[in-house]
């Protein structure tokens, strides 16, 4: 186990925008694409909550270590999810009186051994509400570097072996960015760029950094009202080229810009939800007034209207999961409903109870649900929603579990288990 406290003297160098370590190892000039069973991102690959159809159990007890394969402890606080890279588990916490000690740790994921664990200062605001955390958006990698973002628009680069790469204090380049109850907007990894969402009450931003040295690409101005929604990478056809693109949606508009240069390709006035977020499956579900369908190989989806509309289809904190055009909504009462784009009908709605920030994954034909106060259900989706299993971790849960090498990961404020047959 390797520990280092890289407190002291980053504050100064954070102000040289960006920090830049230039004593790279050669092996993470090595492009290494991010494998089908990683982890990568908030709600995993695509951001789409849903994990390789693997084994996992459909119960557990923490309390007696029932299908528990490891339990360790965390540092402080955090609602961000963890991410799971190349055999390794990587997640955040904040710590301190102000909440200005901010920590990314490394666990090996067959034994939850701590292979690392990085300290940083927080440079911006770490002001958020009681529940949350500054630790709140989730890591994002893109198979070589790990992009570690924070409620004060701290942004910290490492390559696997927690190597640091380079850092950015946000608020240096944004002052007055951020709100009072904390940012939890999760960054998004697009070809080269890594893409960070700020919208709060004063001087919002989105920003597209250069994944190699943190240098900024492209930002533009954004809306100053709350949003704690993630961007999400899509791929559009535009004029016969296939552009990559960031889908950004807020309280008053949804719109897609090039990844590589931020140009607006298109945007409409529509008041989107602003937590959770939206998913690009075959086509683009956005949690608006319930949900909106878009067909984005068509232009007139976009101009004339969403394909389905379903204002029973609401979300609460938890974004909607897609699995074969079947979509599941967890409102903010604990229904769990599923409708079915093909037939532009609900088929089912099961109460489960309690409220959820963390967002369901789908795995095979169940839906793995956690309530705020640490209680699971396991879903059986294919059985018209029977609840076939409920646990409980005896902790509060707000973060989104991870599905990868075969496990399920959740974390809590305090704790990371790994759950496995």
């Amino acid at each position: 186990m390797r520990e280092s406290n890289m407190f002291e003297g980053v504050y100064n160098e954070m102000r040289s925008r960006p920090f830049v370590v230039l004593a790279v190892l050669c092996a993470s000039c090595i492009t290494r694409s991010t494998q089908a069973a990683d982890w990568p991102m908030f709600r995993g690959p695509g951001g789409r909550s849903i994990g390789e159809a693997v084994d996992l159990p459909l119960e557990w007890a923490v309390d007696v270590g029932q299908n528990i394969a490891w339990q360790v402890d965390l540092p402080g606080r955090g609602v961000s999810s963890p991410i799971v890279v190349d055999g390794k588990v990587y997640l955040t916490a904040s710590s301190g009186p102000n909440r200005n000690h901010l920590h990314i740790l490394a666990f090996e994921s067959q034994s939850g051994e701590k292979l690392w664990h990085r300290k940083f200062w927080a440079t911006g605001r770490t002001l958020c509400h009681e529940t949350s955390a500054v630790a709140a958006p989730t890591p994002a990698s893109d198979g070589t570097r790990v992009f570690a973002y924070f409620s004060s628009n701290d942004i910290v680069a490492l390559d696997l072996e927690g190597n640091l790469l380079w850092m950015r204090g946000l608020a240096l380049d944004y002052p007055g960015a951020g709100n009072d109850i904390g940012l939890s907007s999760s960054p998004a990894v697009v070809d080269d760029v890594v893409v960070v969402q700020c919208e709060a009450q004063g001087n919002s931003f989105v920003a597209a950094l250069d994944t190699s040295d943190g240098s900024t690409r492209w930002d533009t101005k954004r809306p100053e009202k709350s949003n704690w929604s993630t961007p999400v990478a899509i791929s559009q056809t535009i004029e016969g080229e296939e552009v990559e693109a960031v889908l950004l949606h807020s309280a008053e508009s949804l719109g897609a810009l090039r990844a590589d240069s931020g140009e607006v390709l298109w945007e409409l006035p529509l008041e989107c939800d602003t937590i959770s977020s939206s998913v690009f499956d075959t086509e683009l579900f956005v949690p608006a007034g319930g949900l909106r369908v878009f067909d984005l190989s068509k232009k007139s989806s976009l101009l004339t209207g969403p394909i389905w509309s379903e204002p029973k289809l609401k979300s609460g904190s938890p974004s909607p999961v897609v699995v074969d055009g079947l979509v599941y909504v967890i409102n903010s009462a604990g229904v769990l409903t599923c409708g079915s784009l093909e037939s532009k009908q609900l088929l089912w709605r099961k109460r489960l109870g309690g409220s959820f920030w963390a967002t369901p994954v789908a795995v095979g034909n169940y839906l793995y649900c956690i309530n705020a106060t640490g209680q699971s259900f396991v879903v059986d989706a294919a059985s018209g929603g029977e609840i076939v299993s409920e646990c409980e971790f005896g902790e509060d849960i707000l973060a989104s579990p991870a599905v990868a090498d075969n496990a399920l990961f959740v974390r809590s404020h305090h704790h990371l288990w790994k759950i496995s047959k």
